[in-house]
């Protein structure tokens, strides 16, 4: 048989491969799901590709000069982004330190911020950190921007006393406040007070005290006479200032002192737990009324403020005995009752106090001891709380842990957070009010199932 002859045949839809393509792209309407499908997995692979081959780019710091061009006049490709193109050093020093450790190495950066993230418990990140005070935001007054300073290195502490600085600064910075023309005193100061309570909130966080003071000088100033002239109405402002503080504070402590006071008796053993001021002044109060009574001062590290408190009650002529919080057991069942302090006081009874006062009062309770609270209403809180983890600060570094027999130096006793350290010391504890026996206030003894009345007690006025 014969051979068929070879025919040269060209396909019905296009040239052979090989050969340039003239024909049009079919488009994804004209596609069944299948062709849809495989198209869009090459896309997909396609710029997975263009990724990586952009990362590979990025990292190098450059291409060669004599790089050949791209033959046959193909189209040239597009320069990668400049922040593609550069190296990755604007990573997070934490981030790079996590990928140390992850590939086995030991992080070597020197940023301490990286450090105390990688390293740091982030379950306590959200506790108010003693910072420095940084550059002022705004038109801060110098008087403000000094308070700043004391809050953030602790020179100022205790609600009452941050309270008075906090107002005696307003003082000054309402004295020389100059209302800008076309703007009224009562709108525009407070415009102007905004950033100075910013900068202190920025130092340390507002204590419960601070921000119902700032409240009502608000409440002041909104109330102040449209026609009073500018001078007479800054010094208005000064004299609710001032006797914002008379009444709300020095008063009240007068008024609970010789409430608190009187409740001490001949031979009574008082227990109490760091320093508190008005607890200070009961029992300066009481030895003064010629009662014979000895006190136990608790204390714990890293403020041991108790000290200060031991020192004054014992150049006043008062029995003291000075003792740290784990030696609290050995000596509860010989005291009579127990006076501590409240930073702020919460709706439900709760007291927000310095950091064992919680432990304090609940080995009182379990040795039938009766805690009383002293605490000035303005410290009270319409909020609610119940442990001190959603809200606490942490106290400053810095502490000296002597060690026996003493063979170092004092200087190389001070703890530090270090690279495997982390030191966490909250400041504030949260004493549950089972454990209250009374709140002493200025308008009377309160149980604590009933400091909820201390808004109607005082015309809802805080």
């Amino acid at each position: 048989m014969v051979p068929a002859p070879i025919l040269d045949v060209h396909p019905p839809n296009g040239p052979l491969a090989g050969e340039p393509s003239t024909s049009q792209p079919k488009s994804q309407k004209a596609m069944t799901k299948a062709e849809r499908r495989e198209l869009q997995e090459k896309q997909r692979a396609a710029k997975a590709a263009k990724t990586a081959a952009n990362g590979v780019n990025g990292k190098q710091t450059g291409k060669p000069k004599d790089q050949a061009a791209p033959a046959g006049g193909a189209a040239k490709l597009k320069p990668t982004r400049t922040p593609e193109s550069q190296p990755k050093a604007t990573a997070p020093a934490a981030t790079r330190a996590a990928e140390k450790a992850k590939a086995g190495q030991a992080p070597t950066t020197t940023d301490p911020m990286a450090n105390s993230q990688a390293r740091g418990l982030l379950i306590f990140s959200h506790f108010g950190l003693p910072k420095p005070v940084s550059a002022a935001k705004g038109d801060i007054h110098p008087a403000i921007a000094r308070l700043a300073l004391q809050f953030s290195t602790f020179k100022i502490t205790g609600a009452n006393a941050r309270c008075i600085a906090t107002l005696t600064a307003f003082k000054t910075v309402i004295q020389d406040y100059v209302t800008p023309p076309n703007h009224t005193l009562s709108r525009h100061l407070m415009t102007y007070l905004s950033p100075q309570i910013s900068h202190l909130v920025a130092a340390r966080p507002m204590s419960v005290t601070m921000g119902n003071a700032i409240r009502q000088l608000k409440l002041e100033i909104s109330g102040t006479d449209f026609d009073l002239p500018e001078q007479d109405a800054k010094d208005a402002l000064c004299r609710q200032i001032d006797t914002y503080i008379r009444e709300r504070i020095i008063i009240a402590d007068q008024v609970i002192q010789e409430t608190a006071s009187s409740k001490i008796k001949d031979g009574d053993v008082i227990l109490t737990y760091a320093r508190s001021s008005v607890v200070e002044k009961v029992l300066l109060e009481a030895h003064a009324s010629g009662r014979n009574f000895s006190v136990i001062i608790v204390d714990s590290r890293p403020m041991l403020e108790g000290k200060r408190l031991a020192a004054i009650l014992s150049e006043a002529g008062i029995q003291c005995t000075y003792l740290l919080l784990p030696a609290l057991g050995s000596v509860i069942s010989e005291v009579s009752t127990v006076f501590v302090g409240a930073h702020s006081i919460h709706t439900n009874g709760a007291v927000y106090s310095r950091a064992g006062t919680a432990l304090v009062a609940m080995t009182a309770k379990r040795h039938s001891v009766p805690v009383v609270v002293c605490c000035e209403t303005y410290k009270f809180s319409e909020t609610i709380q119940l442990d001190s983890f959603t809200k606490n600060e942490l106290a400053p570094l810095g502490d000296l842990f002597s060690s026996f027999p003493n063979t170092k130096p004092r200087e190389s006793l001070t703890l530090e957070n270090a690279s495997n350290l982390e030191i966490l010391n909250p400041l504030y504890d949260l004493t549950p009010p089972t454990f209250v026996t009374a709140v002493v206030t200025e308008v009377g003894v309160i149980p604590p199932n009933s400091i909820s009345s201390i808004p109607v007690a005082l015309g809802r006025l805080l």
